[in-house]
C-alpha cells in the first residue's frame, strides 16, 4: 500500500517539474519587456581623432558583362592533296612563327616528277606531228592548185592537221596539271601566323585531304562571347563594346563584327564576336569578357578602409546620435565590389548620408559599451 503511494508521488512530482520546465522555457514565469519600451541602443565611444565620411549617392555606369573566349579572326588548317610520304616537316613544334610562302613540308615527288617529265614528251611529240601535218597541208596545197592532187587529198591533210593541233592542246594541259601536281608536294605557308597544332611528323605517309598543322593569325584577335537575347537585341554591328582579358588584367575596347543570328536552344543566348586592336600576350583560348555601358544608375559608394570583413560577413561603424551622445553602431553592409580599387558600392545597409568610420581598423578589438 505504501509502495504504491509512493511511486504515485514520485509521479506527480516527474510531471510537476516537467510542467515548471516548460513553463520557465516559455517565458511564462519571466519578466517582459512592455511592447511600447524600445531596448537601450548599445554602441562604441567614439575615439578622439577620429575621421568620418558620408555614403555618397554617386551616379554610376551600369555595365553587364558576357563571358566568351578569345579566338583567331583567322585559323587556316593545312592538308595535303596528294598521297605522298613526307620528305622533309620544316615546323618542329607548335608555337612556331612562319611567315606567308615559307615551305612548311615537302613530300616525296619521284613519281610526280616521272609523270611530268612523261607528260612533256607527249607534248613534244604531238607538236611534231603537228608541224608534220603543216608541211604535208602546204604540199598538197600547191600541188592542188596545180591540179596535181585531188580536193579529196588536201582535205584529209587538213583535217590531220586539225587533229593534230588538238593532241598538242591536250598534251599542254596534261603538262599543266603534272606541273601542279608537282607543285602540292612542296607546302607553303598561306599567311603571316603561328602553328597551334601540328599533326604529322617526317615519314608518315598522308593521303588527300589529311590535315598536317593548323595555323592563326596572331594579330588579328577577336572575343567571342555567348550574350543573353535581351542584351544582344540592344548590340549593332559596328558597336565599340568594353573587353576584359583577366589573365593580363587588361580592359580595352572593340567593335562588334558579327551577331550570329541563331540563338542556343537551352540557354537563349546568342554568340556575338568582337574585333580590336590585339595587345601582346593575348592567346587563342585565353578567358574574356565583354563589357557592355548600359547608362547609369545612383548607388552608394563608401571608402574600402570603411569596410571590416569577418569571412563572409562585411561590416561598418556607422555614427549615432550628437555631441557627447555620439556612439559608433556596427551595422552589417551587402557589397556590389570595387569601383576604383578604394571605393566600394553599398547595395544594401547604408542609406545616402549616413556618417562611418573612415578607417575601420583603428577600433580592432574594440568592445561595445
Amino acid at each position: 500500500m505504501m509502495s504504491g503511494l509512493r511511486r504515485t508521488a514520485v509521479v506527480v512530482l516527474v510531471l510537476a517539474s516537467m510542467t515548471a520546465l516548460v513553463l520557465w522555457l516559455s517565458g511564462v514565469l519571466t519578466e517582459k519587456i512592455p511592447a511600447t519600451d524600445t531596448p537601450e541602443r548599445i554602441g562604441i565611444a567614439v575615439p578622439d581623432g577620429s575621421t568620418f565620411v558620408a555614403a555618397a549617392g554617386v551616379d554610376a555606369p551600369v555595365i553587364e558583362e558576357a563571358v566568351g573566349t578569345i579566338r583567331a579572326v583567322q585559323e587556316i588548317q593545312v592538308a595535303s592533296r596528294i598521297l605522298a610520304r613526307i620528305r622533309t616537316m620544316r615546323v618542329a613544334s607548335a608555337g612556331q612563327r612562319v611567315e606567308a610562302g615559307e615551305v612548311l613540308v615537302e613530300l616525296e615527288d619521284d613519281d610526280l616528277r616521272a609523270a611530268l617529265r612523261e607528260a612533256e614528251a607527249a607534248h613534244r611529240s604531238a607538236g611534231e606531228t603537228r608541224d608534220q601535218a603543216e608541211r604535208d597541208v602546204a604540199r598538197t596545197r600547191e600541188l592542188f592548185e596545180k591540179q596535181i592532187a585531188s580536193a579529196r587529198e588536201l582535205e584529209q591533210h587538213e583535217t590531220r592537221l586539225e587533229n593534230a593541233k588538238a593532241d598538242v592542246d591536250r598534251a599542254a594541259q596534261q603538262v599543266a596539271a603534272a606541273e601542279t601536281a608537282l607543285g602540292y608536294a612542296v607546302i607553303h605557308s598561306p599567311i603571316d601566323g603561328v602553328v597551334i597544332d601540328k599533326l604529322r611528323e617526317k615519314g608518315d605517309t598522308v593521303a588527300p585531304g589529311q590535315l598536317l598543322m593548323t595555323l592563326y593569325d596572331p594579330s588579328r584577335m577577336q572575343l567571342v562571347a555567348s550574350v543573353r537575347e535581351q542584351l544582344a537585341t540592344k548590340l549593332r554591328v559596328g558597336a565599340e563594346v568594353g573587353v576584359a582579358v583577366d589573365a593580363l588584367d587588361l580592359i580595352c575596347s572593340g567593335e562588334v563584327s558579327e551577331i550570329v543570328p541563331l540563338a542556343e536552344t537551352g540557354s537563349r543566348a546568342f554568340d556575338v564576336k568582337v574585333t580590336g586592336p590585339c595587345p601582346d600576350g593575348v592567346f587563342s583560348g585565353m578567358f574574356g569578357r565583354l563589357r557592355v555601358h548600359l547608362g547609369t544608375q545612383r548607388e552608394i559608394q563608401i571608402p574600402r578602409s570603411a569596410v571590416r570583413s569577418f569571412g563572409q560577413v562585411d561590416q561598418v561603424l556607422v555614427v549615432d546620435g550628437e555631441g557627447e551622445g555620439e556612439r559608433l553602431l556596427r551595422r552589417f553592409v551587402v557589397l556590389g565590389g570595387d569601383r576604383d580599387g578604394a571605393r566600394v558600392r553599398v547595395l544594401s545597409g547604408l542609406r545616402e548620408g549616413e556618417r562611418v568610420l573612415a578607417d575601420a581598423t583603428v577600433l580592432r578589438g574594440a568592445s561595445n559599451r
